[in-house]
């Protein structure tokens, strides 16, 4: 996690009248509709509703002739990859979809994804801004503000532990959250070209989609054919989804590497109830304002044993799973298209320059995938593949337990040859021992099959 900065991208939202919260609604309209959500640590319709409004009008519905382009270039890539791995394919359905169907579509992993971090900011929050409330409860206000209460109100009623001001705090974090994410995930559907570029599975199951506004855009100036830049995109998606269609048990075990990680953020409630104590108590009614004021150094670094081991292991995770899908799509497109390189090239520049995926993690949970370590996977997923053919590489997929590991990366020939750090056991054996396993045996229930 980034020092002195919020997940998601937390800093001031831009516009809004400082002197009017909320466009001047009334205090308990405004209170009401802040209480309303109750579907968690963020709230998710307004994340939603901010995502899709972050596209402006740059949005388009996308045109049945590019719905056809992007079916044939999905069945292409199936059609290329067939011969370079043993997982078949991936998707039952082809989409084109629009920048906003992405964000529809994508919105239930977001919050899966987002819900752990936020769970333990947001109630930093409430325990820091409770406390703030209840300390100012307790003392004399400012003139100006004491003279602005009606007549016979109870302030410490009002603003002690369990009154309606502190309920209110309860959700101000989740709306805060609401929107910050929204717009990190709005901001993100302009530039991602598909389902799965980011490196997680945020699309359905069985669904592999292309977003044909930004494969334009992708391809703009780099003097290749559209229907090149199309196939080629389309080989990454799909190569992709072969990956979580037939590994069952990569989608809940990246997914839980993201929640572990999240379960150790530090956060400091004491600093946030310092800030609150700073500011004016009427900006609690106005965002922006109050979001500005808890971007102060609040959150502290992930500096503990535990975390840091958590943040390896999604690294690691997130590299392989990159690292075998550069490796698959590139070998396809080295023997199909003429510009396979320049796109590899702008893949890579992409990630490097800060990238969707790159930006994404960096935001969401301060996780940033170095192109260094991706080329470091891809090349050991090509030793294999070199030594063991297309079968003995992606068996090592049939169980987590099988994959290399960080050290591995920086000496791929001794993982190849069962020297390395994590080749303590001869693999193939252990491949054949889950491949002999006879079902309701002692073993991990998402690996009973090989993905061969």
């Amino acid at each position: 996690m980034s020092g002195g900065g919020f997940p998601f991208g937390f800093g001031p939202t831009p516009g809004g009248d400082p002197e009017r919260p909320a466009g001047g609604a009334p205090f308990f309209a405004e209170l009401e509709r802040l209480l309303s959500w109750q579907g968690g640590p963020v709230n998710w319709e307004l994340a939603r509703q901010v995502a899709v409004r972050t596209l402006g009008s740059d949005d388009r519905a996308v045109r049945a002739t590019e719905t056809g382009e992007v079916e044939k270039a999905l069945r292409i890539a199936d059609v290329w990859l067939d011969p370079m791995t043993a997982l078949p394919a991936g998707a039952t359905t082809a989409a084109a979809w629009s920048r906003e169907q992405w964000i529809e579509a994508t919105l239930p992993v977001w919050r899966t994804l987002c819900d752990p971090v936020a769970g333990k900011v947001v109630e930093a929050m409430r325990t820091g801004i409770s406390s703030g409330l209840s300390q100012l409860g307790g003392g004399d206000l400012p003139p100006e503000l004491a003279g602005a209460l009606p007549p016979g109100v109870d302030l410490g009623r009002l603003m002690g532990a369990g009154g309606p001001v502190v309920q209110m705090m309860n959700q101000v974090g989740g709306m805060l959250f609401g929107a910050q994410v929204g717009q990190a995930i709005g901001s993100l559907a302009a530039e991602v070209v598909s389902s799965t570029e980011v490196g997680l599975p945020l699309g359905p199951a069985g669904t592999a989609a292309l977003l044909p506004a930004n494969v334009a855009a992708f391809g703009q100036g780099l003097g290749v054919e559209d229907e090149e830049v199309r196939i080629y995109l389309a080989l990454r998606e799909a190569a992709s989804n072969r990956l979580y269609a037939h590994v069952p048990w990569l989608r809940a075990h990246v997914l839980g590497a993201v929640e572990e990680y999240a379960r150790g953020i530090a956060v400091d409630p004491e600093a946030v109830g310092r800030v609150m104590r700073m500011i004016d108590p009427t900006a609690l009614m106005n965002p922006e304002r109050l979001t500005e004021a808890l971007g102060e150094d609040v959150f502290a670094d992930a500096d503990t044993p535990e975390q840091k081991a958590a943040l390896a292991r999604l690294e690691l995770i997130l590299a392989l799973i990159e690292g075998w899908v550069d490796h698959v799509a590139d070998t396809a497109a080295s023997q199909h298209l003429p510009s396979a390189a320049k796109l590899r090239e702008m893949v890579r520049r992409r990630r490097a320059e800060g990238g969707p995926g790159e930006q994404i993690f960096s935001t969401l949970v301060g996780l940033s995938l170095r192109p260094r370590r991706l080329r470091e996977a891809a090349a050991l997923w090509e030793a294999l593949r070199e030594a063991r053919g297309h079968d003995g590489r992606d068996a090592v997929w049939a169980h987590p337990d099988l994959l290399p590991g960080g050290e591995d990366l920086a000496d791929p020939s001794a993982f190849v040859s069962g020297a390395g750090a994590g080749s303590d056991v001869d693999i193939m054996a252990e491949i054949e021992k889950l491949d002999d396993t006879a079902p309701g045996e002692d073993t991990p229930p998402a690996s009973g099959d090989s993905p061969s």
